[in-house]
């Protein structure tokens, strides 16, 4: 994907990167501290404890680790440091069994200093906590052995009373007791000693120096707030510039030039670019309301397109033909006026918009153009030219006898625009179509083209039964708004009919426009390839017109409709279609 795209695809999702930023920035301000918080956890220092030498098997690295645990220590160690809130000390220390003969103590701090003062108290205090209680416990296990040896002394004497006293005989039989005996009491005494020296020295003992590091921060220990805050913005817009992207992966709907014209098989002619929600409120087409808007300049693109390979009785309109004035204006009495269906897939894809600016682009070139509103379902073609709703096309198509068309004709508040609108709906929509080739027949003699409005293909019958009808068809779509399947099935409808499809007008658009693709069958079915599919080898496109020669006396033209307006200079306009022609 293209930095562009990427920039698209941001700008489409921004309220979820709006929505994780925010998020992000509530968790971070609930979890931090207010204030600018000091970093207990700045500095780690680690001291090793293990037995003295000799005492190895006496002193059990799990008694040690309990005791080193307990609250006579951490006790210890606060008076020690002056510290009086015990438990916030208790929170920056850890003890550990680093193996079975070394018990490792880790305690924290803002600073070096204070976390290696918190090691060394700590380790002092275990071992002389430890040593006192194995003294202690020592002094206990002598004043008992002591006790033992006494008895054990008592019967000695009295075997080697017995002994002294017995017949030579009997001294055999009692040298055995008074070895054992003996025994016993060398053994008890041994202890005794044993216990008396190591109860003079501290039974464990610190191993090496204090070892002293710089911890790393994070989020929550961040020096101050206000970069805590930072930090979690910038990871609450990571999360969703990720989640965003992921969503774009997923989705399959068509938003660029490439896709839409792969999926509906057809070329792209036009590219609207994404209005502003004050532009689409306008009630009246962009192109009159906002004339130098991009948007505008691209309706007109689009007309250009329309012009140059279109039908050729649209692109000839402007040029000289049997019946025509010298004006140049009227339109030829021997060729009806072309006839162009404007539909979509599915609602919301643009398509009364479309209507309304290309009526008013043609109009720019001298054309005399009536729109038809015959989406019975949701007419809305009279919101876009300004104008109230009345009797229209509901009417005239329901009504027994086809009335003349040039009561029903509204003008509007764009020069050499007219208008049909839909009228009441009351019958049931499909039904009225059927009566629509009789209608439109008529419509073709009150002025140079011909658009029609109609229903969404894929939700109504309506624009299908219309299409037989039309000279040619523009299929609308919207970016975001139609799914590759959907797009698939409108081209195998507008297969069916045979009708000549202009190509697709991509409403919405983001970024810049990319190049076009070969599509499923190895190349873009071009417009002047659609408009000759039906009578052999593409025609080449129309010439531009050329300027009206003097006409002949038998040539008279057909006064034009009453609601038409037409620019004076004529002239003018023509060298406008030119620049337009050449601009593509």
């Amino acid at each position: 994907m293209e930095p562009a795209n990427h920039f698209a695809v941001l700008r489409r999702y921004w309220r979820l990167l709006v929505g994780c930023t925010m998020a992000a920035l509530i968790i971070g301000f609930v979890l931090t501290p207010d204030g600018d918080a000091v970093d207990d956890a700045k500095w780690q220092c680690k001291v090793a404890i293990t037995p003295v030498a000799g005492a190895a098997e006496t002193v059990r690295a799990d008694q040690v680790l309990s005791y080193a645990q307990g609250a006579d220590v951490s006790t210890e160690a606060a008076k020690k440091l002056g510290i009086t809130d015990v438990a916030s000390l208790v929170a920056r220390r850890t003890v550990a069994a680093a193996s079975t003969q070394m018990l490792l103590v880790t305690a924290t701090g803002p600073t070096q200093q204070s976390s290696a003062a918190l090691a060394d108290a700590l380790s002092q205090a275990t071992i002389t906590g430890y040593s006192s209680e194995s003294k202690k416990s020592a002094d206990e296990s002598i004043k008992r052995l002591q006790n033992q040896a006494k008895e054990q002394q008592d019967q000695v004497d009295q075997l080697q009373r017995q002994f002294n006293a017995a017949k030579p005989g009997d001294q055999p039989r009692l040298q055995p007791q008074l070895t054992a005996a003996t025994g016993s009491l060398t053994k008890t005494l041994t202890a005794i000693s044993d216990l008396q020296s190591s109860s003079q020295t501290d039974a464990i003992q610190q191993w090496g120096s204090i070892d002293c590091r710089e911890a790393g921060g994070s989020l929550l220990t961040s020096p101050t707030r206000s970069v805590r805050l930072a930090l979690a913005v910038v990871l609450g817009l990571a999360l969703g510039v990720v989640a965003a992207l992921m969503l774009s992966r997923m989705d399959t709907r068509l938003r660029s030039r490439n896709g839409t014209e792969e999926a509906f098989n057809l070329p792209v002619i036009g590219e609207i670019p994404h209005l502003s929600h004050r532009l689409r409120r306008l009630r009246e087409p962009l192109v009159v309301a906002r004339p130098s808007d991009p948007a505008a300049e691209a309706y007109r693109s689009l007309r250009s397109t329309l012009l140059l390979t279109g039908p050729e009785a649209l692109s000839a309109q402007l040029g000289e033909g049997p019946g025509r004035a010298g004006s140049g204006n009227a339109r030829r009495s021997t060729e009806p006026a072309p006839v162009i269906l404007v539909m979509s897939g599915r609602s919301g894809d643009g398509r009364t918009t479309t209507v309304a600016n290309l009526a008013a682009a043609l109009a720019e070139t001298g054309r005399q153009v009536l729109v038809l509103d015959c989406d019975f379902r949701n007419p809305q073609a009279h919101v876009h030219f300004g104008i109230g709703d009345g009797p229209g096309m509901a009417e005239l198509l329901s009504a027994e006898q086809i009335s003349d068309l040039r009561d029903l004709i509204r003008r509007t508040t764009v020069d050499g625009v007219a208008l049909i609108t839909g009228g009441n709906t009351t019958a049931y929509p499909a039904a009225l179509v059927l009566r629509a080739g009789e209608v439109l027949r008529r419509a073709r003699e009150h002025a140079d083209v011909v658009l029609i409005d109609s229903s969404p293909l894929l939700y109504a019958n309506d624009a299908y039964d219309l299409v037989q009808h039309a000279d040619a068809v523009l299929v609308t779509a919207m970016a975001g708004n139609v799914k590759p399947e959907q797009a698939d099935r409108v081209a195998e409808l507008l297969a069916r009919t045979g009708v000549p499809v202009a190509g697709v007008a991509l409403l919405g658009t983001e970024g810049p426009a990319q190049g076009r693709r070969r599509n499923r069958d190895g190349g873009l079915r071009t417009p002047a390839a659609l408009f000759s599919r039906s009578s052999g080898p593409a025609a080449p496109a129309p010439a531009l017109p050329r300027p009206a020669a003097e006409p002949s006396p038998e040539d008279q033209p057909k006064p034009s409709p009453s609601w038409a307006r037409r620019p004076e200079n004529t002239a003018e306009t023509t060298l406008q279609l030119r620049q337009a022609g050449e601009d593509l």
